[in-house]
């Protein structure tokens, strides 16, 4: 069978799952990869590989054997420096090799966008120790925000907000940290009226933006988006201009998810992924094409036209409470059956459950904004998890 391209896929979540759907859409042949079987993306995929990515001699060998025309991570914990030595014998990873050591760790990436690039950021300072964490709070100031250099979707950030907190919130960080570094970044809360994503694109053809993306955190992690969300034109256009000044120094091809605290015209640069965005996923309804349309096209070098909306959209998800490996998730009709505007869902398929963990999500298109949220919460709350 002949493909278009080969794709190593390095995580294999449900982002991963609708990126290959994307690909295979292209004609790519994709090879899904994660540390545990059944993943989302194994299941549509056209091949996957069971391994960790920090097994930097596991790594290496499942390149070499599939020796693929591009290597697309989608996790944060991975052996970078063995993406570095492959992109110099000539493969590519996407979007490049720098690009994702710098924004797998926030430290890095903080660096370039703060100390290189001159972008407004938040007071920060990293921390090793419980004593570098006292430290660093003292500089930023309470309330402060503790999060580990390494995580994915929020995972062991706190807000602290007194002394008395620091060695809950480095404990909890530890805990929760991605990779092998105990390094947290200790920085300054924010007061913003709002955050988004803004979703943006490097491609052959220049780099566009997606309209931008609202959203609501818990525990660091995102438990609904919505799009466009409303915004001063000035600050969406500093927003853009940070944007393009980060991923023109990271390079390559692909979407990269990038936050901002936005308060009035004031706009203040938070962090950066360079692949699908979780809360992005309300593009799935809300745009002629998706953050995983959009980064398949862009990483195989074709035409990426400009996005159109649908019309105001959102997302909201589907967590679980406990940890099982038998379990049912019902409700599907109920949650389909919209009144005031269109909903669809995204069932994970994922093998087994724990607190927090996100099942599925809820996408919902209305006449505005507050409507969609409206919708697609009410629609995530008819799913039901079954447990056995």
């Amino acid at each position: 069978m002949a493909f278009t391209a080969k794709i190593l896929l390095l995580g294999s979540g449900e982002l991963g799952r609708e990126f290959v759907i994307s690909a295979k859409r292209l004609g790519c042949e994709v090879i899904a990869c994660d540390s545990y079987a059944g993943a989302p993306a194994m299941q549509v995929a056209d091949g996957f590989e069971v391994f960790s990515m920090l097994d930097e001699s596991l790594l290496r060998d499942a390149i070499e054997r599939h020796q693929p025309d591009y290597i697309v991570p989608e996790i944060e914990a991975i052996r970078t420096e063995v993406l570095a030595e492959v992109e110099a014998q000539g493969l590519t990873v996407v979007p490049s090799a720098r690009a994702t050591i710098m924004t797998m760790n926030r430290d890095r990436i903080r660096e370039v966008a703060a100390v290189k690039l001159g972008l407004r950021t938040s007071r920060y300072r990293y921390a090793e120790s419980l004593e570098e964490v006292r430290q660093g709070a003292e500089h930023t100031g309470f309330p402060c925000v503790i999060k580990p250099v390494m995580s994915s979707s929020g995972k062991g950030q706190s807000t602290v907000h007194s002394a008395d907190e620091l060695k809950q919130a480095w404990d909890y960080a530890v805990a929760n940290m991605r990779g092998d570094r105990s390094r947290v970044i200790v920085e300054q809360f924010i007061d913003f009226d709002y955050e988004i994503t803004l979703l943006t694109v490097r491609s052959r053809d220049g780099v566009s933006f997606c309209p931008p993306i609202g959203h609501r955190q818990e525990r660091g992690d995102y438990q609904e988006s919505w799009q466009p969300a409303p915004m001063h034109p000035a600050a969406l256009a500093k927003a853009e201009d940070m944007a393009r000044a980060v991923v023109d120094n990271l390079g390559g091809y692909g979407i990269f998810g990038a936050e901002f605290f936005v308060k009035g015209e004031d706009v203040i640069f938070s962090e950066l992924s360079p692949r699908p965005h979780d809360t992005g996923m309300v593009t799935l309804i809300s745009q002629n094409l998706s953050e995983f349309d959009l980064h398949a096209r862009a990483i195989l070098g074709l035409p990426v036209p400009q996005v159109r909306l649908n019309g105001a959209s959102a997302s909201a998800v589907l967590l679980a409470d406990r940890a099982s490996e038998h379990f049912a998730i019902e409700g599907a009709a109920d949650a389909l059956d919209a009144s005031g505007g269109e909903v669809d869902l995204r069932i994970f398929a994922k093998p087994s459950t724990r607190p927090y963990r996100r099942m599925g999500v809820a996408l919902a298109l209305a006449n505005n904004t507050d409507s969609a949220r409206e919708l697609a919460a009410s629609a995530a709350a008819k799913l039901k998890i079954i447990y056995k």
